[in-house]
């Protein structure tokens, strides 16, 4: 348990420590594109005036005036704001470095999936026993699926509305484009709060299947076998699942959800300087989250034969279950809980102590 809230607590602290630096960074942005002739002028204004601009702090920081990070409630005191600088540093990096990075990452990795399983390909298959072994329960099952479906409709609809300008516009034109882009945008927004619910629920359904031991460092040191095709001994999850289970579910589900709910809800006082660096933060880690994701998807389908159906079905075959997760397997036949101690051993019936000797026989009258 405590081991459990040390690792809650660290990444609560790597949550805070990301999102400190959009809170209190400095007004000014020298490093701004200008996106109109008009905004050049406007700069060189702002540029000849000696006023200072108030911090988050100061009592004028709701003041409307130009290079505006730090405004008041939104909606309050931004409806006369024309420019703010540094939302053209915002457009500039989100539809440009950004946008071609993530791009590229998401083009490449699939690729690169492809060529693993040409070259190397999937885990050996083992000959079937005919024998099922329960892996997942049903609510197991329900709460995986719901999250990966909310998932799925989150990275579709995320992928349209970053590169669907640029990709789907040229040969939709804008009326088709329009409708396409209005309907996943609150499908987006819907499905998103949905997402954290599931991913919460989600935590704490596996948490317990989910902590490392010292056996998971030599799956790790053995690559997990998908070069040597050997199977390292592992538990009820390999250490490969649990990387995923904490980096890409966990960490990334909380950066994800945290900046979400920031874009999703923007009548909580945001300023729009936080807003871009929620949607920095959202689209960094959407990009590693697909990414993470679809290695997860190819080594629960077609990298490890058999292992869909746990997720389809709820059980394995015992000859799977044996070679994939050697150790969980004992435990299985040896009905011990996944992540749970050993059955108690019953007590053993206590000797029964001797029946007592008969009474010796007392000497009778003599004759």
């Amino acid at each position: 348990m405590r081991a459990n809230l040390s690792v809650l607590r660290a990444m609560l602290m790597l949550v805070v420590a990301l999102m400190l630096p959009s809170a209190f960074a400095a007004v000014p942005n020298n490093r701004a594109q200008p996106a109109y002739a008009e905004e050049q002028t406007m700069l060189q204004v702002e540029a000849d005036t000696q006023r200072g601009a108030p911090g988050l702090t100061s009592s004028q920081s709701g003041h409307v005036h130009m290079d505006r990070h730090y405004l008041g409630q939104y909606g309050d005191s931004e409806g006369n704001v024309i420019v703010q600088r540094g939302g053209n540093t915002w457009r500039h990096l989100r539809n440009g470095p950004m946008a071609s990075i993530a791009g590229t990452l998401l083009i490449v990795v699939p690729l690169l999936i492809v060529l693993f399983y040409n070259t190397i390909g999937p885990a050996r298959e083992e000959p079937r026993s005919g024998r099922k072994l329960q892996r997942f329960s049903r609510w197991d099952m329900q709460v995986h699926w719901a999250t990966a479906i909310s998932f799925i409709a989150l990275a579709i609809s995320g992928l349209v509305l970053t590169f669907g300008k640029k990709i789907m516009l040229p040969w939709m034109g804008h009326d088709a484009y329009s409708w396409v882009a209005y309907i996943l945008k609150y499908v987006h927004n819907f499905i998103g709060p949905l997402f954290v619910l599931c991913s919460v629920v989600m935590f704490f359904t596996f948490l317990r299947r989910n902590f490392l031991q010292r056996i998971d460092w030599q799956w790790v040191k053995e690559g997990g076998g998908l070069v040597s095709h050997k199977h390292p001994p592992a538990g009820y999850f390999n250490a490969g699942e649990k990387a995923w289970f904490w980096l890409g579910v966990t960490l990334l589900g909380l950066v994800m959800s945290i900046s979400g709910l920031v874009l999703n809800f923007v009548n909580f006082g945001q300023t729009r300087y936080i807003l871009q660096v929620a949607n920095y933060l959202h689209i960094i880690g959407a990009t590693f989250y697909i990414i993470a994701a679809m290695g997860h998807i190819y080594i629960g389908t077609w990298g490890t034969p058999g292992a869909y159906e746990a997720m389809r079905h709820g059980t394995v075959d015992e000859a799977w279950a044996k070679a994939h997760h050697s150790l969980w397997y004992e435990q299985a036949k040896q009905g011990i809980a996944p992540g749970g101690a050993p059955p108690p051993t019953p007590p053993s019936a206590a000797p029964q102590s001797p029946p007592p000797a008969p009474p010796s026989p007392r000497p009778g009258p003599a004759h």
